[in-house]
């Protein structure tokens, strides 16, 4: 049986190194951004890095496990699947799993209780969806890291 995501993303010497690359993802991402929906990503990322320095590395460290469990059936479904490219699995998918993954940091921004926060999260909500979309290959390739 194939391994669980929580068994290839969270164990205690893979996960340091997962959320450096998650990190280093969101990073590049916002930074290939352009157009006005990228402008209010940059300002975003920028005003809650002004706001709370370190919040969003931070963020990828607690929120990691939830959105290991969101991606579990996914990555189970691939695993009997006998795909190849778990990247080109989730971008298949891409509504679904965008939806699936924003729905945690939904979550935490509602919870936050910052207005600053919920604002700045506000301002790219409504675009979130294609850009998590388009992120998907690179997610999908950043688990594969692992999974070997």
């Amino acid at each position: 049986m194939a391994a669980t995501l929580q068994e290839i993303l969270l164990a205690p010497d893979v996960r340091p190194q997962v959320i450096d690359d998650c990190y280093a993802l969101i990073q590049q991402e916002v930074s290939d951004k352009s157009g006005i929906s990228g402008a209010a990503v940059k300002l975003a990322y920028k005003t809650v890095n002004t706001f709370k320095p370190g919040h969003i590395r931070h963020m990828v460290k607690v929120m990691l496990p939830e959105i290991v469990d969101k991606l579990e059936p996914y990555w189970a479904d691939f695993s009997t699947s006998g795909g190849s490219g778990f990247g080109d699995y989730l971008a298949k998918r891409g509504e679904e799993v965008s939806q699936a993954v924003l729905s945690v940091a939904d979550a935490r921004a509602a919870a936050s209780g910052r207005a600053t926060i919920i604002k700045a999260y506000g301002s790219v909500r409504g675009n979130a969806v294609k850009h998590v979309e388009a992120a998907l290959p690179q997610v999908g390739d950043l688990v594969l890291k692992y999974a070997h």
